[in-house]
């Protein structure tokens, strides 16, 4: 199990005591222990932030367990170890500037509720994700 997934499920564990005291402290406020209720927002949000913590550990534990050592790893490691190429990242594409234009629309006809901006921003979301992991693939002169 590497340092990342370890770290992930330490703040879900310490996430999952905080939701389970936030809970208790929230339904029972008193001197006499007088029921008020729950407070959801908190509570919910505890809960989600506790999931998502667990998810994420159980992704990196997966990804790590699949992956050789990485220099990040090793308790004698040199910065130069872990030089090199880190991916492939376009200089000139458009796309991605054209997925957050539409993320924009769809978000704007969700917060007003207009059917016909969502549709729009729906539309626009699949071409220009279409047309980002396709630009390596279409010919130069295509574009």
């Amino acid at each position: 199990m590497g340092t990342g997934s370890k770290v992930f499920y330490a703040i879900g564990t310490f996430l999952a005591l905080m939701s389970v005291f936030y809970i208790l402290s929230t339904t029972w406020i008193g001197e006499d222990a007088y029921l008020f209720g729950l407070e959801w927002v908190g509570a919910v949000g505890l809960v989600l932030a506790t999931v998502l913590s667990f998810m994420m550990g159980g992704y990196l534990h997966i990804a790590e367990s699949r992956m050789d050592i990485v220099p990040e790893d090793w308790e004698e490691a040199e910065i130069e170890d872990g030089a090199g190429v880190l991916g492939f990242f376009s200089p000139s594409s458009i796309w991605p500037f054209a997925m957050a234009g539409s993320i924009l629309f769809f978000g704007l006809g969700i917060a007003f509720w207009q059917l016909w901006l969502i549709a729009i921003g729906g539309v626009m979301l699949i071409w220009t994700t279409t047309q980002l992991n396709l630009q390596y693939g279409i010919p130069r002169e295509k574009h």
